[in-house]
């Protein structure tokens, strides 16, 4: 019977052990959980902040990529677009169609050419009527 007590009590020491184990991993976890409470929002804000410093990094690189693109793609457009009009220029050239130039000095021309003739029509209509004009023939 003895025997059966001391192991009795060995066993009730075992359960008090685990229960006593089981007990502070219990309150380990409760402490832990109050841990991340407190500091889960300090956390989380320091998560935002670093994302918002990435964010503002990243933005300016960005940023800063799309400007040298665009400068380096304008200039691209610009050096076709100038292939682009030389090449369509001698094509007309060679086809012989008039340059702005030449139609602008051929205007320029008639338009001198008309006043040449506005001025002599008007020297020839007031020659007429002071007789001092060339004869017409009369007719017989």
């Amino acid at each position: 019977m003895a025997k059966k007590l001391k192991d009795f009590q060995n066993e009730n020491q075992i359960v008090k052990m685990v229960k006593d184990s089981a007990h502070q991993i219990w309150l380990a976890g409760l402490g832990a959980f109050s841990k991340a409470q407190e500091e889960g929002s300090k956390l989380f804000e320091t998560l935002v902040k670093e994302g918002q410093e990435v964010e503002a990094r990243t933005k300016k690189v960005g940023e800063e990529g799309v400007e040298e693109a665009r400068a380096k793609t304008s200039g691209t457009w610009d050096k076709l677009e100038q292939v682009f009009e030389d090449r369509v220029s001698r094509a007309l050239n060679q086809l012989g169609v008039p340059t702005r130039n030449d139609i602008q000095e051929l205007a320029d021309r008639v338009e001198e050419l008309s006043k040449n003739v506005r001025e002599l029509t008007k020297v020839e209509s007031s020659g007429s009527k002071s007789g001092s004009g060339p004869s017409t023939p009369s007719s017989p």
